[in-house]
């Protein structure tokens, strides 16, 4: 369940990086032709911006926050799965010994878990997947303003998304630089 969740939050922090990464390339390549010219000594970094957000320090807090407040509907979930798999059991063990309507009734049972089941399932699902996006929208413009203030110090002329990138040399990574960023205004936050 919370994989899913991870894979929708990494699509829409992939997308979110390949527009921001996007308009870094547009307008330092712009920026970068008019100084000199051309294209000839251009400083080029990466990021994986989903690695950046998933590491950092307020990204886990919200992640054992959003496990912590969502314990009890999984452990509601679980419970309600292991009656299905017992009333299941139940069928195959006395199947042979229960009436035509015992049968139908548990059968019946089972059924309307199953439906209970997934409900909540989906439910719940849907909860992790609006937190998650909470936080993306959170961290989103977080990212970029990091990223902005690195393309000032260090001088970047182009900024890519890693995950729109085959190869990249290890040193023009920024990735750490990035969660640290994160990580040192995030603590900032929490002293004020």
């Amino acid at each position: 369940m919370y994989a899913e969740a991870r894979n929708a939050m990494k699509w829409k922090a992939r997308v979110a990086a390949a527009v921001l990464g996007g308009m870094a390339l547009l307008a330092h390549a712009a920026a970068a032709q008019t100084e000199a010219g051309e294209f000839a000594q251009l400083k080029v970094a990466v990021v994986n911006t989903v690695q950046a957000i998933q590491q950092s320090e307020e990204a886990q807090a919200f992640t054992d926050t959003l496990q912590q407040e969502l314990a009890p509907e999984q452990t509601e979930l679980q419970g309600l799965q292991q009656e299905i798999a017992d009333l299941r059991q139940r069928v195959q063990d006395e199947g042979d010994v229960m009436s035509a309507d015992e049968q139908r009734k548990v059968a019946r049972d089972i059924e309307n878990k199953q439906i209970d089941f997934e409900f909540r399932a989906q439910k719940l699902q849907k909860d992790v997947q609006d937190r998650q996006q909470e936080l993306i929208q959170v961290m989103g413009p977080k990212v970029q303003a990091i990223v902005n203030d690195l393309v000032e110090v260090e001088r970047y002329d182009l900024v890519f998304e890693r995950s729109n990138v085959g190869y990249v040399n290890p040193r023009h990574d920024i990735t750490a630089k990035v969660t640290e960023k994160l990580n040192e205004r995030y603590a900032e936050a929490g002293q004020d």
